[in-house]
């Protein structure tokens, strides 16, 4: 095990993720029936992905790639032969009754994923990956799972393909998934097979654990015979990185407790209600005995382990960071905001290109990014306007127009308004002030405020922030800040 040392004391919280990720494909993974979300309910359905008698699966070829793609980035081993199995298992949203999915011989296995922990990074251990059918979905109306009124069902979803990534019981802290669930995702977008804006593109499920102090070593290990010895809780219906930290932290706290009041941790399923903060028991966990598994009889053993060698993967989220630091001189910090997508990625390098390092992270990491942010948009919402973009910069870079009018007037006005940087700027008039038109605001600023003069040469530091307001004020706010601070500076030491 790979976890992180913890501090010892009476209770240690053992957290195991298995995270369903559905994987972009055209159409699902046994059938033809498109992956594309649909408007109306039970439309994208066909007899092999609602389990009709005498429908046959065909495996998706699309799907499989992805799942090597995904065995690569996790450095994990892609055996000879995988099979794929039956689970048997009753539930409204399961046509066939039984999910096809891989049960002791996976795609992917022994694979591994390093992320960043309050700045120290660390590796957690994915024991498996595999692949495997979507369920479809249902919709509680009149309340939640356990106060609806009833349950409506979808089988849009069902068949889509999915990759179940199971982890070793790595984390001790919610705080610990939220940052894996990050850094995965990262991953997945930079492959390319996987959407996060698509509703139900990932969805966790969490085992925790609580284990007395004393089992645990010095070095954060935990024995086998505790991990088996302690009832596991399965939190269920988690689809956030923020939702798992919070029902791990309330389910955490429950437990918790419980062992501390002398109270029994009964091993169960709890289902995490997002609108309540809570979780809730749905029934007592299964085993794997429960689920019957056997081979799948219609779809033959896959032999794909020479694809990892054939398919090519694109630069990782932490070697491009890394290399950003090096190649730009990033500091961490920036480069980490720069790496979050693919998309946002590609463009500070293509700025990068042109300008100076610092500036394009500046403005791509700094200014676009949290503009759109704070209008809940991403960097793919203006995906047909990066050129735009690029020629804000340029104004900047060029010395056109001030950082300050580039940001407030002519940026927000691109994302507003949806026109282009120099239609803002000769509306506006935002075009630089002169030197000459400068420095006879300047002398005008400091002969019209005597008091503000005589504040300065006594020392007041704010005094000088008064006087370039007040240039600022009459070069309709068309002066560079910085050039105006050092003119009044000249004029009134010279």
């Amino acid at each position: 095990m790979t976890a992180q040392t913890v501090q010892q004391g009476d209770l240690v919280t053992v957290i195991g993720l298995e995270v369903h990720v559905q994987l972009e494909t055209a159409t699902k993974i046994f059938c033809g029936c498109p992956t594309e979300p649909a408007d109306e309910p039970n439309v994208n359905v066909c007899p092999v992905c609602l389990g009709l008698p005498g429908s046959l699966p065909v495996l998706n070829e699309a799907a499989v790639e992805a799942a090597v793609k995904i065995g690569k980035a996790i450095d994990a081993d892609i055996p000879e032969e995988t099979r794929f199995h039956r689970k048997n298992y009753y539930y409204p949203d399961l046509p066939k009754n039984f999910q096809i999915t891989q049960y002791d011989e996976p795609i992917c296995q022994d694979g591994e994923l390093e992320i960043a922990v309050e700045g120290e990074r660390r590796t957690v251990t994915i024991e498996r990956a595999h692949l495997e059918e979507d369920p479809g979905s249902l919709q509680h109306v009149g309340g939640n799972i356990d106060t609806a009124e009833y349950t409506l069902v979808n089988y849009n979803r069902a068949g889509i393909p999915l990759m179940e990534i199971v982890t070793a019981p790595d984390f001790r802290r919610p705080a610990e998934v939220r940052a894996f669930l990050a850094e995965l995702e990262e991953v997945l977008e930079y492959l390319g097979v996987f959407d996060a804006s698509r509703d139900g593109s990932l969805r966790v499920d969490a085992n925790l654990s609580i284990i007395p102090g004393e089992e645990v070593d010095d070095d954060g290990e935990i024995g086998l015979e505790a991990l088996e010895a302690a009832n596991r809780t399965e939190v269920k219906n988690i689809s956030s990185h923020k939702g798992a930290e919070k029902a791990l932290a309330y389910e955490e706290t429950r437990q918790k407790n419980a062992v501390r009041r002398g109270r029994a941790v009964e091993q169960e399923t709890r289902h995490w209600d997002e609108s309540r903060g809570i979780t809730v028991s749905m029934r007592s966990k299964e085993e794997e005995k429960d689920y019957r598994y056997f081979r799948e009889a219609d779809l033959p053993p896959l032999r794909v382990s020479h694809w990892k060698g054939e398919i090519a993967i694109p630069e990782l989220p932490t070697a491009r960071r890394e290399r950003f630091q090096e190649e730009y001189g990033l500091s961490d910090e920036a480069a980490s905001k720069l790496t979050t997508t693919k998309q946002v990625a590609d463009f500070y390098e293509d700025v990068a290109s042109e300008f100076d390092p610092d500036l394009a992270a500046a403005w791509v990491a700094d200014e676009l990014l949290g503009e759109l942010n704070y209008r809940d948009m991403a960097i793919t919402d203006v995906a047909d306007r990066l050129e735009e973009v690029t020629r804000l910069v340029e104004l900047v870079a060029t010395d056109e127009i001030t950082a300050k009018n580039a940001k407030e007037t002519v940026l927000r006005g691109m994302l507003d308004d949806g026109d282009d940087p120099d239609t803002i700027v000769d509306r506006e008039d935002l075009g630089k002030t002169g030197e000459d038109e400068v420095q006879r605001a300047v002398l005008e600023a400091i002969e019209e405020n005597p008091d503000a003069v005589a504040d300065y040469e006594d020392g007041e530091g704010g005094a000088i922030n008064f006087l370039v307001g007040q240039v600022m004020q009459k070069t309709g706010g068309s002066a560079d800040p910085g050039d105006v601070n050092g003119l009044l500076r000249a004029e009134l030491e010279g």
